[in-house]
């Protein structure tokens, strides 16, 4: 029997999910998925257990081959996407993580941010890297691990530690400890990686006292890249894609022209906009990523981060009891009209692009006595695609690309009164696929590209299929007071944590 199949781990914030595509039917056959712990020591900090993610992502793989009578000499390949920015440190020798994932989203190191801000290193690490200094990325998490955990500074000058996206982690394990190596998109992500050289750059890694010896190798986003052991996994299984989520959604959404963007609306917003082969250096606050490097290509990306989006529907389901189920919310929302007046900022953990204020925080505003339960559920939906017009408008503006169509993808994107209203504040076109699980099907595609079963992204656009179009139908008016009345909503919430 021929190989037919691809296993993608798909390692979110969340859960850590498998899928296994066919091939031949150019569809997802298969899907295995498990929460993992969220941990919380302290306000606004956010870890997880590596060893739970490994566990756990190793678990759900086996079941969805498992389930689907599969036969592992039937896979091509593993692709893996994986939450970006979260870092894990663990000893060489027993392999052990020597302190929880620290998550992209803990902002315990917005003090060394401020620190490097004010040593001037600002414009060195944008120019350099293409990010903003902030807590969200992986450099400072780092720095804050080797410097508080006991004796990680000692080990890691005797070259005993290792350190690594949760990628690095998943394949050194998957390999028994043999493959220790992160993807460009992933180490584009780290405040340690020069973008332009496509390498890790000596004088920041000296900056936050990190040795070179502890990081991973950088290797294509598809190519084989290694394989896996046959004692942990049961066979040899080459691994043969690997990017960091919202890259892997880029890909998987077929955004292979210039200008070209997509919005994964999971626990965050992620807009990622393809800029081509040169990195643009953004005006207004967005960062310049690797958006995939295959053989001798590299493409980048403009990018704008929503710190909060579908974490928001969580919050109002959870905390403050206003729904039940996530799909509620499109329901709640429909009952009004509008919000009459009503502003949500989800500002739990900071603000995003292209705002990056780390002191920001939560506010809701309007509220008078005719306030419903229904607009404030309105006002959380409205918030997300408010945040990504935000950062959409100065897309627009860095890359001096016109932007006709934002593709869709991520849980929230299948609730149409929130696609409907972001296509009505950006005035474009909305396009949501058939497939929404394109963060998969981004590692799918590059497992397979690295592997020959497609001979270029051509044949990929073409299994690209649109489930429905999202067309505007919003006055300029009432788009320009809804606008407004954002903005001043987010002005009141910024530098909270220093009023």
């Amino acid at each position: 029997m021929s190989k037919n199949y691809i296993i993608s781990l798909d390692q979110g914030t969340t859960s850590s999910r498998a899928i296994l595509y066919d091939i031949n039917k150019k569809a997802i056959i298969g899907m295995k998925n498990k929460p993992f712990t969220q941990i919380y020591p302290n306000s606004g900090w956010v870890e997880h257990d590596p060893e739970e993610i490994w566990e756990g992502q190793l678990e759900v793989m086996k079941a969805v081959i498992e389930e689907a009578g599969v036969s592992y000499d039937d896979i091509v390949s593993i692709g893996i996407a994986n939450q970006r920015e979260t870092v894990v440190v663990w000893d060489r020798i027993t392999g052990k993580p020597i302190y929880n994932a620290i998550v992209w989203q803990c902002r315990r190191t917005a003090d060394i941010c401020e620190t490097l801000k004010k040593e001037g290193l600002e414009d060195v690490i944008k120019e350099k890297t293409g990010l903003v200094v902030d807590a969200y990325f992986s450099g400072t998490k780092i720095q804050w691990i080797l410097d508080n955990v006991e004796g990680a500074r000692e080990k890691a000058q005797r070259n005993e530690l290792m350190v690594g996206t949760i990628d690095s982690w998943l394949i050194w394990n998957l390999t028994g400890g043999k493959i220790h190596v992160t993807d460009y998109t992933n180490a584009s992500r780290t405040m340690l990686f020069n973008i332009k050289k496509l390498k890790w750059d000596e004088e920041l890694l000296e900056h936050m006292n990190i040795p070179m010896s502890m990081m991973p190798s950088v290797v294509p986003s598809s190519g084989r890249i290694a394989v896996t052991d046959k004692y942990v996994v049961g066979c040899e299984i080459p691994i043969s894609g690997v990017a960091g989520d919202q890259q892997a959604s880029l890909f998987g959404q077929t955004c292979f022209d210039v200008g070209c963007a997509k919005n994964t609306y999971g626990t965050g917003c992620f807009i990622l906009m393809n800029i081509g082969d040169k990195p643009i250096s953004s005006k207004n606050n967005l960062i310049t990523t690797i958006g995939w490097v295959i053989g001798n290509e590299v493409k980048y990306a403009l990018e704008g981060s929503v710190f909060n989006a579908g974490s928001t529907i969580q919050w109002i389901r959870d905390e403050l009891g206003l729904i039940k189920t996530s799909e509620e919310s499109r329901i709640e929302a429909e009952k009004v009209n509008d919000t009459n007046g009503v502003y949500l900022v989800p500002a739990f953990t900071g603000l995003g692009a292209p705002y990056w204020d780390m002191y920001a925080r939560g506010a809701i505003l309007g509220i008078t006595r005719g306030t419903r339960r229904e607009h404030l559920i309105r006002a959380a939906l409205e918030s997300i695609a408010y945040q990504s017009m935000d950062v959409l408008e100065l897309m627009k503006l860095d890359s001096g690309i016109e932007l006709k169509e934002l593709k869709v993808d991520g849980g929230a994107s299948a609730n149409d009164f929130l696609m409907q209203f972001q296509a009505d504040m950006l005035n474009i076109n909305i396009k949501r696929p058939t497939i929404t699980e394109t963060t998969a099907l981004g590692a799918v595609y590059l497992a397979g590209l690295g592997e020959g079963i497609w001979k270029s992204k051509d044949e990929l656009i073409r299994s690209w299929s649109l489930d429905r179009t999202f067309a505007p139908r919003m006055t300029k008016r009432e788009r320009d007071d809804k606008s407004k009345g954002w903005k001043k909503a987010v002005a009141k919430s910024l530098a909270w944590e220093e009023a």
